[in-house]
């Protein structure tokens, strides 16, 4: 007897979880591993959300919202799009969900039908595939190389677009590549997009705030707005406030896609926790020094493991421009022997070898759709990166 549905057969667990799991039972052991599997700020929820969130537990303000949250937090993220990204958005095509995550499941259960097609941009977020796939839709793997940037250009994305194709995914900055695309990048693709009416946009802005070098983050519904009306525009405040396990998302897009995300929910988790609401709307609308912050040491992180990781012989990184990860290059490695005689075949045994070799825990880039590499996080304090750097290096030293 089988308990597991057939849709469940071609689905995998998220590669960032297992990888952090595998450290996790390491650890277990007795083994010091160095867990950079998972990215999350490793800073705590700013002091003035934690005692909204107080507050708003102490008021009573612990009953059911509205599936698609609270008055006051769609008005807070209307106001935030409109401040920050310059996008008008009424309550209405504003909604609220455990994170961005269920954001874009909410989507695509509302709209695939079977056979659809999403082009997703390898390297690519692990879990869009596979929610893709357990909703009954195609996923159509773009890669984009470290040679264009880990960016889509117009050319690839034209060729990609068919006659089922229903959802282009955009993720920016990119996780794991941190690849930003400016106003100019995006307008090119719009004009692709706008020849091909059926194709609607998800662009996953979660990492909005967490630029580097300067640049200036452009949503891309601010850049295209001729496409608005087929966009999601999905954010949520676990990275850029520290709150990953607080779980709240949330979108904005064309009021009947809004709604019928809205039923999706009303039918799953009814609604997101109301005191996280309450302490995502403090995110929102109190002091944002934090933000600048947390970005400026994430930046200096991400130019402490460039630079270490340029020390490394047979390894290779470009400078991400946003994000907190760190996508490496591994082809180098790839036919080289472990000190136990094991010939590293492919990046999933370059992680593997330097999980149990080197006691660092990342993710290989097969999990993202674009070999040969491995992620890491670089969301952590600078000695633990410091230290996870000489590991690696002392692991592909080992390497025959």
């Amino acid at each position: 007897m089988s308990y597991v549905a057939s849709r469940l057969s071609a689905i995998r667990p998220s590669a960032s979880m297992v990888a952090s799991q595998a450290a996790k039972a390491l650890r277990a052991t007795g083994v010091d591993v160095i867990d950079l599997g998972l990215g999350e700020p490793d800073f705590p929820t700013p002091d003035h959300i934690i005692d909204a969130a107080f507050r708003a537990a102490r008021a009573g303000e612990t009953l059911y919202t509205a599936p698609a949250g609270t008055p006051a937090l769609r008005a807070a993220i209307a106001e935030k799009f409109r401040r920050e990204n310059g996008l008008s958005f009424g309550p209405d095509d504003v909604t609220v969900a455990n994170g961005a995550k269920q954001i874009i499941f909410n989507a695509l259960m509302a709209t695939l039908e079977p056979g659809d097609e999403a082009i997703l941009l390898a390297p690519y977020f692990v879990s869009y595939p596979e929610m893709v796939k357990l909703l009954g839709g195609t996923p159509v793997t773009v890669e984009c190389p470290a040679e264009t940037g880990f960016r889509l250009t117009p050319e690839l994305l034209e060729a990609a677009i068919t006659p089922r194709t229903k959802w282009l995914f955009l993720n920016m900055p990119g996780n794991p590549s941190g690849a930003v695309y400016s106003r100019a990048q995006l307008e090119a693709l719009g004009a692709v997009l706008a020849r091909h009416p059926s194709v609607l946009v998800l662009s996953d802005e979660i990492y909005e705030h967490i630029l580097f070098d300067g640049r200036e983050f452009v949503s891309f519904a601010a850049a295209c707005p001729e496409l608005v009306e087929r966009s999601l525009v999905v954010n949520g405040v676990s990275k850029s406030y520290a709150m990953t396990g607080w779980r709240v998302g949330y979108a904005a897009g064309p009021a009947p896609l809004i709604k019928a995300m809205n039923v999706v929910q009303s039918q799953s988790v009814t609604s997101v926790c109301s005191i996280a609401q309450a302490a995502a709307l403090a995110a929102l609308e109190g002091p944002q020094d934090h933000v600048a912050r947390f970005r400026a040491a994430f930046e200096a992180r991400r130019d402490l493991v460039v630079a270490g990781v340029a020390k490394i012989g047979g390894l290779s990184l470009p400078a991400p421009d946003g994000a907190f990860y760190a996508y490496i290059g591994c082809g180098a490695l790839i036919g080289r022997k472990t000190p136990q005689g094991t010939v590293l075949a492919d990046d999933a045994a370059v992680a593997d070898y330097l999980l149990k070799h080197g006691r660092v825990s990342s993710v290989p880039g097969v999990a993202y759709g674009l070999s040969p590499y491995f992620r890491i996080s670089t969301a952590t304090g600078e000695e633990t990166l410091t230290e996870a750097l000489a590991r690696i290096d002392a692991a592909v030293g080992a390497l025959e």
